[in-house]
Order: structure tokens, then sequence, then C-alpha cells
């Protein structure tokens, strides 16, 4: 039986009764994903105006996305009810939740080329966790263009909004955010899981890490409510930034949810940091190579 020393809380339910997770084993995967950053970050500072240019291309890439919503309202005053300077807010939390997760952990899309191309099974003989290796693998540290474009867009939606602002407000901007990154980082993950079985579903994946973003960045009012209850319940990405955004903003919640949801992100990452891990682990046990 495992020494409480050595264990950190329960992370689920396994068929033989509590999942616990070894100490070392986190402490391992930490390190080795750190080691593995910091191999590609060398290899990106060799060649800084490469690394310059491409930073400022994924920033204007992204940045179209604003773009088209500012032209939008040069014809219209409001979309679905919100102006432009509360949509820039769910933009901006959106936008910043989802490129923090995607610099951190973005590469788990690649897991179902590993698995076709059976190069996978060189990291199963590595001593260091799976999940580290394949996540910090080709690590690209010109995301961060992606998230300060996001970051500039909450800071102007926060300078021109004219919010009534109390301490719990304060505290639901940074809150949300990380947050939000913990969730989207939960579906990297468990849609890397998915590869294990599909293979080919990096397309599925995309569909609800960076079109979940994409959709978030609208209010839920121009949304049917089939759609709202399924990124509500099913896969909870509407805690990214609508429910908590919504709170700052002082608007009321779609479905009729109470108040204080907007405080439940942490605990939903949680959640699904707790479903992730367990489908990534079930994914590598069912792993049988490609047999070439």
């Amino acid at each position: 039986m495992a020494d409480a020393a050595d264990v950190v809380d329960v992370v689920g339910e396994g068929a033989s009764g509590a999942v616990f997770v070894p100490r070392w084993r986190l402490v391992e995967g930490v390190r080795a994903y750190g080691l593995i950053v910091a191999m590609w970050l060398r290899s990106t500072m060799a060649y800084r105006a490469s690394f310059v240019m491409m930073a400022f291309g994924n920033f204007a890439a992204t940045a179209f996305d604003f773009v088209a919503i500012v032209l939008m309202f040069s014809h219209v005053d409001v979309l679905g009810g919100y102006t432009l300077p509360e949509i820039a807010l769910l933009y901006g939390a959106a936008g910043s939740a989802f490129g923090l997760a995607d610099l951190l952990l973005g590469s788990m899309d690649r897991l179902g080329l590993r698995v076709r191309d059976g190069t996978l099974d060189t990291l199963l003989v590595r001593p260091a966790p799976v999940i580290a290796q394949v996540a910090a693998d080709r690590f690209a540290l010109r995301r961060l263009g992606r998230i300060a474009q996001g970051l500039l867009v909450l800071g102007y939606a926060l300078v021109t909004l004219d919010i009534e602002w109390t301490v719990l407000k304060v505290v639901m901007v940074p809150l949300m955010v990380l947050s939000g990154a913990a969730i989207f980082g939960a579906v990297f993950v468990a849609g890397g899981a998915f590869q294990f079985v599909a293979q080919d579903a990096s397309q599925v994946q995309n569909s609800f890490t960076y079109g979940g973003n994409t959709m978030l960045q609208y209010p839920p009012t121009i949304f049917a409510k089939d759609l709202v209850r399924g990124v509500t319940f099913v896969v909870p990405l509407a805690f990214v930034n609508w429910l908590p955004a919504l709170y700052v903003l002082g608007r009321e919640y779609p479905l009729g949810l109470p108040q204080w949801v907007a405080f439940l992100p942490p605990l939903v990452a949680g959640v699904c940091w707790v479903g992730a891990g367990l489908a990534w682990r079930a994914g590598l046990r069912a792993y049988r190579s490609t047999g070439s």
C-alpha cells in the first residue's frame, strides 16, 4: 500500500477503487517537461530574428479575428445585445486562456501522427512520462503572440468598460484566464487520449479547442440554446469565459443559471483534468503499437 507521503490526492476512480498519483511521478513529469521545453527554447533562440518574425506573425494572424469583430461593429451598435467592449472582454479572456493552454499543451494534437507512424514507441521506452514528452514536443514559443494579442484585447475591454468593481470582480479576471487555460488544457489531453483509438482525429480535437475558442469570442445570446447547454453541461467550455465574464459585466446568465456558478471554473477545471487523466491512462494502456 502506498505511503501517504508518496501520493497526492485521489484523481479518479478506477476499476479497483481510488486512483492515486505518486508524487515522484508528478515531479518526474514536470522535470521531464521542463528539460524538453528548455531544449526547444535553445533551438528557437538560436535563430532569434526568425522567432521574432514568427511570433509577430502569430500575433497578426490571431488579431484578424478581432479585426473582423470590429468591422462588424462598423455596421451595428450591438451584437446579440452586447457592445464591442463587452465582446472584447469575452474575446480577450477566451483568447488569453486558450493561448496559454496552446503554448503549454498544444503539441498534444500531434499524437495521432506519432501513433500512425510508430514514433510513439520511442517515447514509451524513455525514462520519462509519455504525457510530458508529447506535451513538450516541438514547444512553440511563437505562440506567445496569441497570448499577447488576447491580453491586449482584454486590457482594452477592462479600460473601456464602465464596471462597478468589487474585490470579487477583480479576482475573477485572472482566475477566469487561469481556470480557462486549465479547462482548455484538459480538452487538449482528452483529445490526445482519443487519438490513441482514432489515430487520425486531430481535426476532431481541434473542433473543440480552436473551434471552442472561436465560439467563446462571441456572446452566448447569438447561439441556439441546445449548443449553449452542450458547452455548459457536456464539454464545459462556458466556464472558460462566458459565466465568469457575465458576472464581471453584471449580465444575466444563459439558461437561467444561478449567480454562484461564476465561481465554479477552478472546480470545473479540476473535474475536467480528472476525466482527461483517466482517459489518457485508458488510451495509453490500450495502445498496441503499429505492428510494423
